[in-house]
């Protein structure tokens, strides 16, 4: 089996959560700190090997484009002005190795139908596809250690999570068996089932590693939930064909589609800025005092 070398990011949606402040940015360059989400989901995929980055995209996200691509005039002003530091800064965001594709959905029918429409450009290739709301921080990076595995393994990998039963209703859920204390056998796949009928809690959180053959099911269900080409209804296509991993991977999610993860993702991520933490650190323990 090939390399992970492609990774695809959905990036089409409107993010209507985080209204008005995504009316006219996309909510992938909402900001950690100082640097946008879509951004740390790069870094993730370049830490793993992965040097072709495809992002799907929608009306609105020229902003995306726009920040992975070379800034002639932001350049010159900084050169000029002898700013090295934000220079290199600029320049480094995305090394010359790695190569940027955009493709157009023109329709934001699924998380399934967007990671279609990068079936040519991924062609006979396993793939990682990785959702920027779902902030990991790990080391190694969560789609690393999926990579490894997946090197290991040879079959499609989906990164889990345990979260509260009560929460089912909002995740791609799993029946499986498990296998060692982080890795699972998959059995069956349900997208966002009630508590009271969700096969268990273990749910799948933005982290992907597939093999080309997840295509052939894409173009072959029928619309799910929503009226949706689901990515969870291709990958239960797929367990009929070849084994499917769950891997509960070591690092802390922030769930940055939720304006709460949001707000503790920054926090966190202020906490260890060299910029801001040493004054963050003391303000925070003044408003814990005052909340009693």
């Amino acid at each position: 089996m090939k390399l992970v070398t492609r990774a695809v990011f959905p990036v089409a949606g409107m993010g209507s959560r985080f209204l008005p402040a995504t009316k006219a940015s996309p909510k992938e360059m909402l900001p950690i700190v100082d640097k946008p989400l879509i951004q740390y989901a790069v870094e993730e995929a370049m830490s793993a090997g992965i040097t072709e980055m495809i992002f799907v995209t929608g009306r609105g996200k020229r902003a995306i484009e726009d920040h992975f691509d070379k800034a002639y005039e932001m350049e010159a002003e900084l050169e000029a002005r002898g700013k090295k530091t934000l220079l290199e800064l600029v320049r480094g965001i995305i090394p010359r190795y790695v190569n940027c594709v955009y493709i157009r959905q023109v329709e934001t029918l699924g998380l399934g139908h967007a990671v279609m429409c990068a079936a040519n450009v991924i062609g006979n290739h396993p793939f990682a596809v990785i959702l920027a709301d779902d902030l990991i921080d790990a080391e190694p990076s969560a789609i690393q250690q999926m990579v490894n595995l997946f090197e290991y393994r040879h079959c499609s990998i989906l990164g889990v999570q345990t979260v509260p039963r009560a929460e089912t209703s909002s995740y791609g859920i799993v029946r499986s068996t498990a296998i060692a204390s982080d890795l699972h056998t998959i059995e069956a796949i349900v997208e966002k089932p009630k508590p009271e009928v969700a096969p268990s809690n273990l749910a799948v959180v933005g982290r992907y590693i597939l093999t080309p053959q997840i295509f052939h099911h894409l173009h072959t269900i029928a619309p799910g939930a929503g009226g949706e080409i689901q990515l969870t209804d291709a990958i239960a296509a797929l367990l009929e064909d070849e084994p499917v991993l769950a891997y509960a991977f070591t690092g802390t999610r922030y769930d940055c589609g939720s304006k709460l993860g949001y707000l503790q993702a920054t926090v966190q991520y202020g906490l260890r800025h060299p910029e801001v933490r040493d004054g963050l650190r003391p303000y925070l323990k003044s408003v814990a005092a005052s909340l009693g």
